[in-house]
């Protein structure tokens, strides 16, 4: 980690000390998701209900500035100028992006495929479609249990795809079909979701600062 990513992920636990306990696993979510990016892959992001808000959320913090300026790739900018008046426009007003997709936005697919097969593989059917070796597949559960986040991970890993969880205490089925569980210390739903916020503002800001930063 760079001095500004260090800073970051201490303040993470300096401001909330209650997520101590998950320290080893925020750190290798991190870590997991850098490796991602930097080979050039990407992040799907799948949960119900607040988690698919939540999921939304980290694909939004991902594809476009989230703390720091991110400057477009040297060779890019300059094609982009070289192209005339909309070329030099995008190449002012682009910011840099990493690969995220949110698995919940694809209302036609998720509703088709629950309608004619059924709704707890359909995180799973865009994950075979989607996924490639080298991404990663980030999974949000109050409980660890949601069937179709725990079936899209049973795929993601036959792929070859990497699987982070983000969880409640007792980590439910993500322990188990996850590579990195992260389970904050709270059963209660909402309270799992108050702590999911800061770990992945967390991660994103990381990630931010290591592919972008010093």
């Amino acid at each position: 980690m760079n001095p500004t990513t260090k800073a970051i992920f201490e303040n993470l636990f300096a401001r909330y000390p209650a997520l101590a306990v998950c320290r080893e696993s925020v750190e290798a979510a991190y870590r997991a998701l850098l490796q991602t990016f930097r080979a050039g892959g990407k992040v799907l992001c799948a949960g119900n209900g607040g988690s698919a808000g939540d999921a939304e959320h980290i694909v939004g913090e991902l594809l476009k500035k989230f703390k720091r300026r991110r400057d477009l790739p040297a060779d890019l900018k300059a094609k982009l100028i070289a192209s005339g008046p909309d070329g030099e426009h995008l190449a002012e007003t682009l910011e840099g992006s990493l690969g995220a997709v949110s698995l919940v936005s694809m209302s036609g697919v998720l509703t088709a495929f629950a309608n004619d097969v059924e709704w707890e593989t359909a995180f799973a059917q865009q994950v075979l479609g989607l996924a490639k070796p080298g991404d990663t597949l980030l999974v949000l559960s109050t409980s660890g249990n949601s069937r179709d986040c725990v079936l899209a991970a049973v795929l993601a890993r036959a792929l070859g795809v990497a699987t982070v969880g983000l969880t409640g205490a007792g980590g439910g089925r993500f322990r188990e079909v996850c590579d990195i569980a992260v389970c904050v210390p709270a059963d209660e739903t909402y309270q799992v979701q108050e702590y999911h916020l800061p770990v992945y503002h967390a991660l994103c800001a990381m990630l931010e600062s290591e592919l972008f930063g010093d």
